[in-house]
């Protein structure tokens, strides 16, 4: 909980990691490319004083996330989404024996998505089940842009992608969680554009469509569908940390989505161990908008209560203490 100006913040970090990239994990270049890329977004975008060494970026364990998040973050629940990435690391990127045993050890605190692949087809499928019923998956986290053999990349609206979100409402899996953003070396930018989304909106009203990283750089595509398809939601995951570097682009880009989406679509997410959630949390509290940007208004308590916690609360279910709630929530 973080607590400001006698305002309490419920914080939900909805779009957490727990991976290894070290040098014995890497298969190829290409693991070393992906890690070297997101320590540049970690670089480039983070305070200095946040900064970690390499080495310990490359990997950082279950006893540092914990640390990082629910002693020094003020994060009251964080979602693991992880990214299999399974051609450039030998035992995968995101680790689901570490992170699940977490999720096990802190069941208020950590909530585990896992992953699928439609290219795996009718295997794939059973995987599907298995992991459902193993891991109580409530979302799924999908790199559209992930190799496999020859291929590199699929898209929502292909018809195995279709069965298996099928089977995601069969299972009662509803919350689709979808990398759709800043490419990462060596994935190709044009597999993680957004229209792929529009079809599979409207097509499965009954599940919530996260967009993570709200399209970057295509905001402008993901704003027009997703203010038809009441569906999608914008993840705020590499956004977020604009407000240090570059404070009037967050201002448009915070800006256009509530202007598009409103305030109840758009989740926080550290996207940890690319930032840590502390300084993030507190200056997306303080966070004012340029005077000079009156096409937008100011953010208010509640629109960044709701960003910082209790949307994505309520997506997964999670009790929200009375002191966090919003008002009209406490009575209701």
């Amino acid at each position: 909980m973080y607590r400001k100006d006698g305002e309490n913040y419920f914080i939900v970090d909805a779009h957490v990691a727990l991976w290894d990239a070290r040098p014995e994990n890497q298969r190829n270049i290409h693991g070393k490319q992906f890690i070297d890329c997101f320590y540049d977004y970690h670089r480039n975008l983070s305070p200095e004083s946040e900064l970690w060494p390499y080495e310990d970026y490359l990997y950082y364990g279950g006893e540092r996330l914990m640390k990082d998040l629910f002693v020094d973050g003020y994060v009251d629940h964080a979602i693991f989404q992880p990214a299999r990435l399974g051609a450039f690391y030998r035992t995968g990127f995101g680790q689901t024996e570490e992170a699940f045993a977490l999720t096990r050890k802190h069941p208020g605190k950590l909530t585990y998505n896992h992953y699928f692949d439609p290219r795996f087809e009718e295997a794939g499928l059973e995987r599907l089940r298995e992991d459902a019923a193993r891991f109580g998956l409530q979302g799924v986290k999908l790199y559209t842009a992930e190799w496999k053999g020859d291929s590199r990349g699929y898209k929502l609206d292909d018809p195995w992608t279709y069965r298996y979100l099928e089977t995601c409402r069969e299972l009662g899996i509803r919350n689709i969680h979808i990398h759709k953003g800043p490419t990462i070396r060596p994935l190709d930018r044009d597999a993680f554009d957004v229209a792929d989304v529009d079809k599979a909106a409207t097509d499965f009203t009954d599940l919530n469509f996260v967009v993570e990283h709200c399209g970057l750089p295509r905001l402008e595509d993901f704003c027009w569908i997703a203010t038809q398809e009441p569906n999608v939601h914008a993840g705020l995951a590499v956004a977020i940390p604009f407000m240090h570097t570059r404070p009037r682009y967050f201002a448009q880009i915070i800006g256009e989505l509530l202007y598009w989406l409103g305030e109840d679509r758009i989740q926080f997410s550290s996207d940890y161990a690319l930032w840590t959630p502390r300084w993030l949390v507190e200056r997306f509290v303080d966070f004012r908008i340029p005077a000079d940007m009156g096409e937008y208004p100011q953010l208010t308590v509640a629109q960044k209560k709701k960003i910082l916690g209790l949307n994505a609360a309520a997506m997964y279910g999670i009790d929200v203490p009375a002191e966090c709630r919003l008002p009209e929530e406490a009575v209701a």
